[in-house]
């Protein structure tokens, strides 16, 4: 195996690696890399943890395994985290508008024939994106401070200038970290389940899924149907107005504007003359 370099280990690693090996290793024998578990700004899922929860997860991931694309397989198994460490940056603010912190993880595997491949993808930035497996006890809407989805707040939507994302809050546990190919987290990546995970709830979020698709396209056509039927109508204004609305206001409002718009553009009547009889007759039909 080519000699790839890694982090060079101090003697307080190798204390830490050896705490997590049973047989005693020396610094030739283990590579050493440093990674970007998590973070706390919003994430693809307009979820975030916030700053306990990190912290915690620093303590929980410390001796957990990697493996690739949370595929839960001893066989799968390749580097050890053996340190962590929340790091502060006060410079950059998140999308929530406190100070950016992320989580630290310092992880080793063994310099083998078979890690090879391995430890060559790792230095040349294949392998660089990693997500974490864990439970959060609570998340709360950042709009109402409802937990766990007991609201009508929409995540990703804005309301009032507010963007609406769940914050992850009591981690209790961390299953692994993973080689994954796409993070939820644009810096890291973050794999979440609240507690115990249902077999439904795959299901239910892919309905809500097609809510939110929904009411997209309801609130798209009751904003082109109000500008139909009234000329004077700020259309950036009102579909500002109708992001605030929920499905029966939005239903209404179609049925009113509908009706409007029918009334200012009435739709063409074809009249069938008394006296077409012949086919050949182009004035047969008159529109």
């Amino acid at each position: 195996m080519e000699d790839w370099k890694g982090l060079a280990v101090t003697a307080e690693d190798l204390a830490l690696i050896n705490g997590l090996a049973k047989a005693e290793l020396t610094a030739e024998q283990v590579y050493v890399f440093a990674l970007r578990l998590c973070d706390n700004e919003v994430d693809r899922d307009f979820e975030r943890f916030d700053n306990q929860a990190l912290e915690r997860l620093g303590e929980l991931l410390a001796g957990k395994s990697g493996i690739f694309d949370h595929q839960w397989s001893a066989r799968g198994q390749t580097a050890r985290i053996f340190r962590t460490e929340v790091v502060r940056e006060p410079a950059v603010r998140t999308q929530a508008g406190d100070e950016y912190r992320w989580l630290k993880g310092w992880a080793y595997l063994l310099r083998t024939e078979k890690n090879g491949d391995l430890i060559a993808e790792i230095e040349g930035g294949i392998k660089k994106e990693v997500s974490v497996g864990c439970s959060a006890g609570r998340s709360v809407c950042s709009v109402c401070g409802a937990e766990n989805g007991d609201c009508a707040h929409a995540p990703g939507r804005e309301y009032d200038g507010r963007l609406c994302f769940r914050e992850l809050k009591d981690v209790t546990d961390a299953y692994e970290w993973s080689f994954v190919a796409v993070p939820a987290q644009r810096a890291a990546g973050v794999l979440k389940r609240f507690g115990q995970e249902r077999e439904g709830d795959r299901a239910l979020r892919k309905e809500a899924e097609l809510g939110r698709k929904y009411l997209k396209e309801l609130r798209r056509e009751v904003v082109r149907l109000a500008m139909l039927a009234d000329d004077g109508l700020d259309g950036g204004v009102f579909a500002r107005a109708a992001e605030r609305l929920e499905e029966p206001e939005l239903l209404e409002l179609r049925r009113t504007y509908e009706a409007r718009a029918a009334k200012r553009f009435p739709a063409p009547v074809q009249l069938r003359r008394r006296d077409a009889g012949k086919a050949e007759d182009a004035e047969a039909f008159r529109v």
